[in-house]
């Protein structure tokens, strides 16, 4: 049986893009392939839990909404997994950074390109439902050539409350300059929840 590095696996709302406000169970995978600058989520420990452990923690939860994030979930995600969470009645969403093809099965795709701040960043995946960018500042890397149904701008977390304000301003002015954007905020974080 397949099992699976997971740093946690929690009920909440989902804070980002265009689920924001959804209830979800998030599992977050351990690891990544790249190392942004910016990564809020850098777990420190993990178990390792077979599909049948992961499935029996996602069903104690009501919501219908799985969010498969990381880290890197591409990494570890499997069809075997998709399957037994679509045999729960489950809706799967995954977070990926795009760097890694995934299997079929997954119903919603977030696609967080970095290539434009980590090594090894180039993405393999041209399409999704969701094309979720972080902005720092600056340019905004053209993303013309991946397929996306819903773009997000989302100001990077600082940790600076001046910076954010600034990032935030300039998210705005740019997305009001391409219209087929929208503002993604870290909502999770704004009214204190995980």
């Amino acid at each position: 049986m397949n099992s699976y590095p997971i740093t946690e696996i929690f009920y909440s709302l989902q804070g980002e893009g265009f689920f924001t406000g959804a209830p979800a169970v998030f599992v977050r995978f351990y690891g990544c392939n790249l190392r942004c600058p910016f990564c809020d989520t850098r777990p420190d420990d993990y178990q390792t839990l077979t599909e049948d452990e992961v499935a029996r923690a996602v069903a104690r939860h009501p919501a219908r909404h799985v969010v498969l994030t990381g880290g890197e979930p591409s990494l570890y995600v499997t069809s075997s997994l998709l399957q037994r969470l679509h045999g729960l009645g489950r809706f799967v969403a995954i977070e990926t950074n795009g760097t890694r093809s995934l299997p079929d099965g997954i119903d919603w795709v977030t696609l967080s390109p970095k290539d434009a701040f980590a090594e090894g960043g180039t993405l393999c995946l041209d399409r999704c439902d969701e094309l979720k960018v972080v902005f720092t500042g600056g340019e905004v890397p053209d993303y013309t050539h991946v397929q996306a149904a819903h773009r997000f701008l989302q100001p990077c977390d600082t940790g600076d409350s001046r910076t954010n304000g600034e990032l935030l301003c300039a998210a705005v002015a740019w997305i009001k300059a391409h219209p087929d954007w929208r503002l993604s905020l870290q909502t999770h974080k704004i009214i204190g929840i995980r």
